[in-house]
């Protein structure tokens, strides 16, 4: 029977050309910097972002976590969305690994503006912080896919580096909003010093994630990686996956962005639905009503479909390449059959 399984666009498989791209990799000791297709991936990914270095790593935790790492020092301030992935589901890595503490903002959807950032910065005074760091998000996963214009990014940026502050990205989604935004993703890199892109949520590889970064900030993240556990060997064959990717699976991601905009309008005519966030790329989070996450799942998994309880009151659906047309009906239809 047909599965549609929604809790993540982490859940995809492999291709059949990806797979086929895996196995006739080039690869060699990517720790002793050997590994051809590791050079391939992190060029592409610099050239891709406008910038000038990049550094394969395992998870985009790990890419984020180095990022910060690099641009503080202890007792620093990292400005950032009050739902932060890099604050909110990392596992307290800010404060373990660089030992900064960060100033939560409400932002509008995650989104932070100059207003906001202007009005956080610590002055110069021994009772507080020092701001170092503005990091922002994009998309932004706890606001259903929300995402920033160019023109948000660019002034929010500039403002930072006015004041001497560095700029990180959490890029895990990025090339979804630059689905939706049209820009080209060189656009993007000029105004951070540090950009974490995933390859194995929207892009579909099975596994790692890229911090692109300032040339000068390279031999520190390299160093940091190996720190942090992430030196990998022959790891060209997982490379390769994320090489496939972004050749191949780029293009594709406004046909989830349709999908996911299907099921939260499906899910607004629901009468257990409070209300549905908007839907702005591959995310659909809405609140119930008069039942709890823990119902919904078990009712609508009787159906095939797999969700993720997001909150208290909140499920979460995220499409991905392995959801196609069949499973959206599928999914459609089972939201129009549960009662409760």
């Amino acid at each position: 029977m047909m599965l549609a399984d929604l809790r993540s666009d982490t859940v995809t498989k492999p291709t059949p050309g990806m797979l086929q791209a895996m196995m006739q990799a080039e690869v060699g000791d990517d720790v002793f910097g050997e590994d051809p297709t590791v050079k391939k991936l992190e060029e592409k990914c610099a050239k891709l972002l406008g910038m000038e270095a990049a550094v394969y790593c395992p998870s985009g935790t790990m890419t984020n976590q180095i990022g910060i790492k690099v641009l503080t020092q202890p007792y620093d301030e990292v400005i950032c969305y009050k739902g932060a992935h890099i604050y909110k589901y990392e596992g307290g890595g800010m404060a373990g690994n660089s030992l900064v503490s960060a100033r939560l903002l409400p932002g509008d959807r995650g989104r932070l503006s100059v207003e906001e950032v202007a009005a956080n910065i610590n002055s110069q005074d021994s009772h507080y912080p020092n701001t170092s760091v503005v990091a922002l998000e994009n998309t932004v996963v706890r606001e259903a896919g929300s995402y920033y214009s160019l023109q948000q990014i660019e002034k929010v940026c500039s403002f930072a580096r006015s004041k001497n502050l560095k700029t990180h990205l959490d890029g895990a989604r990025l090339f979804n909003a630059l689905a939706e935004t049209g820009d080209a993703p060189d656009t993007i890199g000029k105004h951070f010093d540090t950009v974490s892109i995933c390859l194995s949520k929207g892009l579909g590889a099975p596994v790692g994630s890229v911090l692109v970064c300032k040339k000068e900030l390279e031999p520190k993240v390299r160093r940091m990686r190996k720190a942090f556990g992430g030196g990998m060997r022959q790891v060209g064959f997982l490379a390769a996956a994320g090489v496939y990717a972004l050749e191949h699976h780029v293009q594709r991601l406004k046909e989830d962005h349709r999908r996911a905009r299907e099921i939260g309008k499906a899910a607004g005519r629901m009468p257990y639905v409070k209300s549905v966030m908007p839907v702005d790329t591959n995310i659909v989070i809405f609140e119930l009503s008069q039942v709890t996450p823990e119902k919904f799942l078990a009712a609508i998994g009787a159906h095939q479909v797999k969700a993720l309880a997001f909150s208290a009151t909140e499920i979460r659906m995220v499409t991905h390449l392995d959801f196609d047309d069949a499973m959206l009906d599928k999914t459609v239809d089972a939201l129009s059959k549960l009662r409760f």
